[in-house]
């Protein structure tokens, strides 16, 4: 499966959610797509279709694709702890997912662009693979000669001043440290990880 590129909020829309951020399509048609609308009547998903279909919206939400993510469950498997827990926990310590936790991007797909477009330095080191691993200690910054961006100024701009507690801000070096992987309590998005866990059990 290629990255999808196609109308983020029809997808949202599939979901019920705007996984992808503000959507004011979805506001408006808070109902999945199809000719027939909101008053189409909707079968019985089945257990297997629930999960598969949380499956696809974490895939979604953070822009990973299949392999990708089978990948980073067989890790969190493997892994002390609770699986659908440290699998989340791997997400967001990806290095697209903190730039854009960060507020260095408005969207996680902007995040994907600056790291592979070597935007982004870790460490002071250039590292443009949107999967990269940050550690707990780790610097995030913009490089030097993209801090004037204006598509890096304005996100930051506009970015809520709360920040999330794993993460610390400094606004005059543009950059921030990732303190510590977070809880799951912390993790902000609205996903049934205990459903991929069943998935992949099967």
């Amino acid at each position: 499966m290629a990255r999808y590129k196609g109308p983020k909020s029809k997808i949202a829309r599939k979901f019920g959610e705007p996984i992808f951020g503000p959507d004011k399509v979805f506001e408006h048609k808070n109902y999945p797509p199809g000719m027939h609308g909101i008053s189409a009547r909707r079968r019985k998903v089945s257990e297997y279709g629930t999960q598969l279909k949380e499956k696809q919206k974490v895939k979604y939400t953070y822009g990973v694709l299949e392999r990708q993510f089978r990948n980073l469950f067989k890790k969190a498997s493997s892994s002390r702890g609770i699986t659908g827990e440290v699998l989340l926990q791997l997400l967001e310590s990806r290095l697209d997912n903190i730039v854009f936790r960060l507020g260095i991007a408005k969207t996680r797909d902007a995040a994907r662009q600056f790291v592979t477009h070597k935007h982004i330095v870790v460490n002071g080191k250039v590292v443009n693979i949107p999967s990269y691993q940050v550690k707990p200690g780790d610097i995030i910054g913009v490089r030097e000669k993209s801090k004037a961006m204006e598509e890096i100024t304005s996100a930051l701009n506009s970015h809520r001043s709360s920040r999330y507690e794993w993460l610390e801000w400094d606004k005059n070096q543009m950059a921030g440290k990732f303190l510590n992987v977070p809880e799951r309590g912390e993790i902000p998005e609205n996903i049934k990880e205990q459903l991929i866990v069943e998935l992949y059990s099967k």
